[in-house]
């Protein structure tokens, strides 16, 4: 069978099939801890949201607890896979490098199917939602989001040698994200109105294992690896991985170290204040004053749509007239200005029009990621990946635990704060990455320098000596 060297419709299949899950875990959590502390059922009409938005009745104050003991929970599903995650996302990765990027793809779509067959085995015979700590166990077990984005991100700079290639290609993979995530947002609320979670979550483990299918039987690694190279995993292969990102780091220049370290607190930074800020939306929508149904959160979250293609097209057109330290600042910009307008929103009307602000929110990421790979030798991009999605796997559960803990703490008084604490975060990557612009301008200056006073010295020896004060004009 002829295999392609096209991973774009693994991560569309995937984003869509996981993106699709999320929204839905999370409602159904809502839904069971609603039953639990009401003793009734969770009962929706059409464009009628189950919402209390008298402060007074009693149901209100049962509302908010269970959005507190809903956004802990969450917390707690996300705490249970994240070491597992991190050791595996960290081998993967680093280990494709060697041996070819497709394992670092197929063993987290194997966790993904095993996960989401978990999700129907527990909606379809209402097991208990504790199951979904095993489901989350498994899926770390087997590489999470964190690895599949490291195998992506690698295999795309194996394809790429020009620099706007990269970059585009990168944001190329983070738009698939985007458009999956919102399709799968906007359909999530149809799905769930017309066939019930059981079976929507059976559709998502069919997806996923067509997933599986591609990557084993269609896909070209780009990596080759003869058959006298292919070697069992050993002991002195894992040491080899484990070190392999401290040697990375040890074995630079000072200034490339350097460089690399600021670029990536510039980028976890934002992921976490971004990732915090966008993990409490559903929470927030949920809630009084807009008590919103799973259709109209199906639609919010399919508005993602457009903030990915809009980032991915201002990418595209930014990189051929302005740098990419100010394509990343842009798009800070527009996070700040979106998310502050969030926090105080309270109609529907206002919280749709929050997305117009927020259209060039996604650029940072890809273009970072670019950034960085441009930084890398070709044999190093697989421990360079192999970082930021161990740094992702480990700051994004954090980012869930803390902004899900803070809204937990602060939604009965202001619920909007987690996104004004999201804007104020993402000011310390904006000033890092202007830092890394004006660092990196005083060197290109002095590289500019050293160069046309090393050709003075080359062909005007004897100049120099007349005019003394001459090397200090240039």
């Amino acid at each position: 069978m002829k295999k392609f060297l096209l991973v774009e419709p693994v991560v569309a299949v995937y984003s869509f099939a996981s993106f699709l899950s999320f929204p839905l875990i999370q409602q159904y959590v809502y839904r069971r801890l609603w039953e639990q502390v009401n003793n009734s059922s969770f009962i929706n009409g059409l464009n009628i949201s189950h919402c209390e938005i008298n402060e007074s009745h009693p149901i209100y104050i049962k509302q908010k607890e269970v959005q507190q003991r809903a956004s802990l929970f969450s917390m707690l599903v996300d705490l249970s896979g994240l070491i597992p995650s991190l050791l595996v996302a960290l081998i993967l990765v680093v280990y494709s490098d060697r041996q070819g990027r497709k394992a670092a793809l197929l063993l987290p779509s194997i966790g993904a199917f095993v996960s989401s067959s978990f999700c129907f085995a527990m909606s379809y015979f209402s097991l208990t939602l504790y199951l979904l700590f095993a489901s989350s166990l498994i899926s770390g077990f087997l590489g999470s989001f964190a690895t599949f984005l490291g195998g992506c991100f690698s295999y795309i700079a194996d394809l790429c040698n020009e620099e706007k290639q990269k970059t585009i290609r990168i944001a190329l993979i983070d738009m698939l994200l985007g458009l999956g995530g919102g399709l799968a947002g906007l359909s999530s609320g149809y799905f769930l109105r017309e066939i019930g979670f059981a079976w929507t979550f059976l559709i998502i483990s069919l997806l996923h294992f067509l997933n599986i299918g591609y990557i084993i039987f269609c896909l070209e690694d780009t990596v080759k690896v003869s058959a006298s190279q292919q070697q069992a995993f050993n002991i002195e292969h894992f040491k080899e991985i484990i070190f392999a990102v401290f040697m990375f780091f040890k074995t630079s220049s000072c200034r490339k170290r350097t460089v690399i370290i600021l670029m990536l607190s510039a980028f976890i930074a934002y992921f976490f204040a971004n990732l915090g800020g966008s993990s409490v939306f559903i929470f927030f929508e949920l809630d009084s004053p807009l008590c919103w149904d799973e259709v109209l959160i199906g639609w919010g979250s399919s508005l993602s749509t457009l903030l990915f293609l809009s980032s991915f097209v201002g990418v595209y057109l930014f990189s051929c007239y302005l740098r990419d330290a100010y394509i990343v600042l842009i798009g800070i910009i527009s996070w700040i200005s979106g998310i502050i307008m969030a926090a105080f929103a309270t109609t529907t009307q206002t919280m749709f029009l929050v997305r117009l602000p927020l259209l060039f929110s996604a650029m940072p990421l890809p273009v970072l990621r670019s950034m960085m790979s441009k930084v890398v030798l070709a044999n190093e991009q697989g421990a360079l990946f192999a970082c930021i999605a161990c740094l992702e796997s480990l700051m994004g559960t954090v980012a869930l635990i803390v902004f899900n803990s803070i809204y937990a703490a602060t939604v009965m008084w202001y619920p909007g704060f987690c996104f004004l604490l999201a804007a104020g975060l993402s000011v310390l990557p904006f000033c890092i990455v202007w830092t890394i612009f004006y660092v990196k301008g005083i060197a290109s200056d002095i590289r500019s320098y050293e160069k046309k006073s090393h050709l003075i010295h080359r062909f005007f020896p004897t100049l120099r000596q007349k005019v003394p004060g001459l090397h200090a004009v240039v």
